[in-house]
């Protein structure tokens, strides 16, 4: 584990090195032991599950679920560890409608296909009380989310790590830990599908067009002014009002008339049920 090189006693004495050395020598560590591994297995089936060792030697973690995004159709399943008992609460609900909602997938489409990156740091300021984190998040028991994106092709490689139940969350230190080695993650994926993984395990025909927008447009066509999808959509990604207001560019009390109005056209009375609207418009 990488805490470990701090109860060991130095091999020569490091008590004078500066945290940047101690770095060093913990990467040395990791590349005499998992990254060998890792390099060997690339165009293997046992690279996904080597790479992860490697990544958990940088900074621990539970979970693995491992997609490629895209920008106009759902993501690729490529890899994961969850138990076949909640494949259809974590990996299938995700692939089929819940990445429209994730912020990682929102950072996706914003351009950036390379970094680390916690799930409180890029989630929008009321999502962890929305209707979809109690949903989805909630149901799976993650405790944390770590998201590291490395491009591939016009998309990206999406590796999700979570710490599940009382395990501690990610620091800010596990971010620049991860940062700091990310063009090794990102070398060593790239090169597994250069050597021939070109098509993810599980990627499959799919609609040309599935990206949140779209599936919001469909959701409200004829029935939501443009004004309203747009609110719709920030209030599904878990923004409150005055941070739709912020991004809308429009008071707080307007933000609460266009919410009225779109429950009222959409004859619904809470978010669960324009979260639960929306998802069924995505699914048919």
């Amino acid at each position: 584990m990488a805490g470990d090189m701090h109860n060991r006693k130095p091999f020569f004495g490091n008590a004078g090195l500066s945290s940047t050395q101690r770095g060093n020598e913990n990467f040395l560590h990791e590349t005499a032991t998992d990254l060998p591994r890792a390099i060997a297995a690339i165009n293997t089936a046992d690279f996904f599950p080597a790479i992860l060792d490697y990544m958990r030697k940088i900074v621990p973690f539970s979970g693995a679920f491992i997609t490629r995004l895209h920008r106009n159709r759902p993501p690729d399943h490529i890899y994961d560890n969850v138990r076949v008992e909640r494949h259809r609460d974590v990996v299938d609900q995700y692939l089929d409608s819940a990445y429209l909602l994730d912020p990682v997938y929102d950072v996706f489409l914003s351009g950036r296909t390379h970094g680390a990156m916690r799930l409180r740091d890029i989630a929008p300021d009321q999502f962890m009380r929305s209707t979809y984190y109690r949903r989805y998040y909630r149901n799976i028991a993650l405790r944390d989310e770590m998201a590291i994106l490395v491009p591939q092709g016009e998309g990206a490689v999406f590796f999700s790590l979570g710490r599940l139940g009382d395990e501690p969350r990610f620091s800010a230190r596990s971010v620049r830990a991860f940062e700091a080695r990310i063009d090794v993650i990102a070398a060593l994926t790239g090169k597994h599908f250069e050597r021939g993984h070109t098509t993810p395990v599980h990627a499959g025909t799919a609609p040309a067009d599935r990206t949140l927008t779209a599936a919001l447009d469909a959701f409200g066509e004829g029935i939501l002014t443009a004004r309203e999808r747009e609110v719709a959509t920030l209030i599904l990604k878990g923004h409150s009002s005055a941070s739709v207001s912020a991004m809308a560019g429009i008071t707080v009390g307007t933000v609460k008339i266009h919410r009225k109005n779109i429950y009222r056209k959409l004859s619904i009375s809470s978010q669960s049920e324009l979260l639960s609207n929306f998802l069924r418009s995505v699914l048919s």
